[in-house]
């Protein structure tokens, strides 16, 4: 039985060490000539200014949040729509749920509206 595993272990040791000697070549045969330019961070050609941690508002946080909130509860519209043909043939509860569903979701929308959630300051 163990037998049956060792071309697998194998393979792992020949790509671990595989791996290990591209890294060690690379260290020992590649160029080492760090200049400031080279070192400097890269902001798309654009000069960087201030530090690298900045502050954001928590507005942006909110508004992230309540974007994957509806984001992903718009998802379970998908494959309510799919199959709503054949929902509808044993009776109108299924429309009537997913109409309350909506409802939810719409009334969670206006108290985020209503409370300056959405507000970009």
């Amino acid at each position: 039985m163990s037998s049956d595993y060792i071309p697998v272990l194998i393979y792992i040791v020949l790509a671990v060490g595989l791996a290990v000697a591209l890294l060690v070549v690379t260290h020992l045969l590649g160029p080492k000539k760090p200049d400031p330019e080279k070192l400097d961070v890269y902001e798309c050609g654009v000069p960087p200014i201030g530090g690298a941690h900045l502050r954001f508002s928590v507005k942006f946080y909110l508004i992230a949040m309540l974007f994957v909130l509806f984001d992903i509860e718009a998802i379970f519209l998908y494959p309510w729509a799919i199959v709503f043909k054949t929902l509808l043939k044993s009776g109108n509860f299924i429309f009537f749920e997913m109409v309350v569903f909506i409802g939810i979701l719409l009334a969670g929308l206006f108290y985020a509206w209503k409370r300056g959630a959405l507000d970009w300051e």
